[in-house]
């Protein structure tokens, strides 16, 4: 998928509004053609919220609920996002680049089409969650969680992925190859349709000892 570089390059750039300064989200927002720019959210409640065509940049969100929430042809750049609840939301053709993103709780969330490139992603738990199309490009991935996750046509060009947990997750086309590091706490053994390079495999190898009973002397 081409990702935008700029907020220029965005089709729809020239209908952006900014959101204004202090102004809260709330429940069942209609945020189309949005821009969220510098602004800072702590704490407060916009599930079921829907953001259309709209971008994020420089903006932190903290504790934010965003359950059940929306996302469509969104782009994000530079943005910091802590213990935020987007659980059981949907993401549609959305863009995350060069943000931080920290306890994000996006458990049976369904994402298609997203990239993030040049993120640190630390305990993201997408338990339960549907992916596809989705690349995780030059990121850091800190306790990535998908145990009993969906993954479709996933990759990880340039990653890191340290304690990552797959357990009973199902892959189909997802490509590790590329990876930096591919370092996995638990699943192993549920990777079954998921490709790695000879390097990786060894870096595997523990892991799948382990999950399969293999005493290794």
């Amino acid at each position: 998928m081409a990702v935008a570089q700029s907020l220029g390059e965005l089709p729809y750039a020239a209908y952006l509004q900014r959101h204004a300064d202090g102004e809260p989200l709330v429940p069942d927002g209609d945020y189309t053609e949005v821009h969220f720019d510098g602004a800072a959210f702590d704490g407060g409640e916009a599930t079921s919220a829907k953001f259309i065509e709209s971008a994020f940049t420089g903006t932190s969100l903290t504790t934010v609920g965003l359950e059940r929430a929306r996302f469509s042809d969104v782009w994000l750049s530079r943005n910091r996002w802590v213990g935020v609840r987007v659980a059981d939301g949907e993401w549609l053709d959305v863009a995350v680049l060069d943000s931080a993103l920290a306890g994000v709780q996006a458990y049976s969330s369904r994402l298609r089409r997203v990239t993030f490139r040049g993120c640190k992603i630390d305990t993201l738990n997408l338990r339960g969650a549907t992916l596809a199309d989705v690349v995780f490009e030059d990121c850091e991935l800190n306790e990535l969680d998908c145990a009993g996750a969906s993954l479709t046509n996933v990759t990880f060009p340039g990653s890191s992925l340290r304690n990552a947990r797959f357990s009973q997750v199902t892959c189909k086309k997802v490509d590790f190859r590329g990876a930096r590091e591919l370092d996995v706490a638990d699943g192993a053994d549920a990777l079954r349709g998921a490709t790695v390079d000879e390097r990786q495999l060894m870096e595997l190898a523990p892991a799948l000892a382990q999950a399969l009973g293999i005493l290794v002397k």
